[in-house]
């Protein structure tokens, strides 16, 4: 008789075993895929940027962008306000000094200067008159004194006579004819004192006033002058010689320029100046006398530190270098943009490499070095050390030698391996 086996349990066994069996299966795939080359994340090799690591000499500098401005400019500006007739020279042009550039009229100006030569010749004509006047007045008060003075001198004869005669005989002479005769001396000393005395008053200030209308004169020839001045003005002419510049706004014949409005600007030419603008987190090493290299984009110019711009204006500081004026190339002109690195230590003997896109000086970063005859790149940690414009020291990590890939890797931040195809 046949026995009916129970054969649940051996397929649940199996369907255990077949279970394990496959989570094994599975976790020894995932760890073979890992270990896979194929599993490290591709990059192009064209668009990644290297660099090999040296050692040498660093120069440290810094970098900023600038203008070439000249050394020495002259402002023109409008004395009076006026209207351009006419334009003569052009920016551009050599001019020598007095040369006309433009002229401009103002008929106020013109009035202005009438009616000063008016009251000056009306000033000078009371002048004349005053002195006339005065010298007549001197004169008559004179021809008084005189006769005064003749009058006195013919009393006192009469007093001293008629007083010896009483003296000799007291009945040769009437006691009131002598007190008469007396007294007529007395008056006319005293006309006489008082007449010389207005003579006097009428010399000292017959000076005095004439001085005063001379004062007068003089004040209205000087605002005869300064009209004339400004009439002259009207012709605008050249200070210094030089080159003549082009302004920010062009004028136009016709317009209307206002007093003190810039019509021009003459510079000397082969004497220039670059204006740098340096961050101000890079512009604490730099000192006047210091080298730099201004670069016009198609030269390089070296000159020195001459001034460095005690504030700081929109996050930068202002350095001017002093350009030698021998040296200057034919691109180098005024208001030319340039950039200026200067040149701030020299270090001898160290490594370093290209100043990567990320990381500063006295920093740790991670960077991705070439291995495997360039097939790949694997991530390294790496001190960094003073910096310059396009190259960075390396204290800690690299050796000379060493390819690194300065380009931004952030994207590939989870992987320490890359292959490069």
């Amino acid at each position: 008789m046949d026995i009916i086996r129970d054969t649940k349990p051996e397929r649940r066994r199996k369907r255990i075993l077949m279970g394990v069996g496959g989570a094994v299966a599975l976790v020894l795939v995932v760890v073979l895929i890992r270990s896979l080359p194929t599993a490290v994340p591709s990059v192009d090799r064209a668009t990644v940027w290297t660099d090999t690591v040296q050692r040498g000499r660093l120069v440290r500098m810094v970098r900023g962008a600038g203008t070439l401005v000249p050394e020495q400019a002259r402002w023109i500006t409008s004395v009076t306000a006026g209207r351009i007739e006419r334009i003569y020279l052009l920016p551009g042009a050599e001019v020598g000094p007095g040369e006309v550039i433009m002229e401009l009229s103002n008929p106020d100006v013109q009035m202005q200067l009438l009616g000063a030569q008016t009251e000056l010749s009306g000033a000078r004509s009371t002048l004349a008159q005053l002195q006339a006047t005065l010298e007549t007045q001197k004169l008559t008060q004179r021809v008084a004194v005189g006769a005064t003075h003749t009058q006195y001198l013919e009393a006192r004869r009469v007093y001293v006579t008629n007083q010896a005669l009483f003296d000799a005989n007291p009945d040769n002479v009437a006691r009131a004819e002598l007190d008469r005769s007396r007294e007529a001396v007395e008056e006319l000393e005293m006309r006489l004192e008082l007449d010389e005395s207005r003579l006097d008053v009428l010399e000292s200030s017959s000076g005095e006033q004439i001085a005063a209308q001379e004062d007068q004169i003089r004040r209205l020839q000087a605002q005869v002058e300064f009209n004339e001045s400004r009439l002259g003005s009207l012709r605008v002419t050249t200070p210094v010689p030089g080159l003549l510049a082009p302004l920010e706004t062009a004028l136009q014949e016709g317009q209307w320029v206002l007093s003190g409005e810039n019509l021009g600007r003459v510079v000397v030419p082969g004497r220039l100046k670059a204006e740098v603008r340096i961050p101000q987190t890079q512009a604490q090493e730099i000192v006047e006398g210091q080298r730099a290299l201004v670069d016009t984009r198609t030269d390089t110019i070296e000159g020195r530190v001459t001034r460095i711009d005690p504030a700081v204006r929109s996050g930068s500081v202002t350095i001017d270098v002093r350009l030698v004026p021998d040296t200057l190339p034919p691109s180098a002109r005024p208001d030319l943009s340039v950039d200026g690195n200067v040149i701030i230590e020299s270090l001898d003997d160290v490594i370093y490499m290209g100043r990567p896109n990320f990381g500063q000086a006295d920093q740790r970063v991670s960077l991705f070095r070439v291995v495997d005859d360039g097939a790949y790149a694997e991530r390294v940690p790496v001190l960094l050390g003073a910096s310059s414009v396009n190259e960075i020291e390396v204290r800690e990590g690299l050796q000379p030698g060493d390819v690194v890939i300065l380009s931004d890797m952030g994207q590939w931040d989870g992987f320490d391996r890359v292959r490069l195809r």
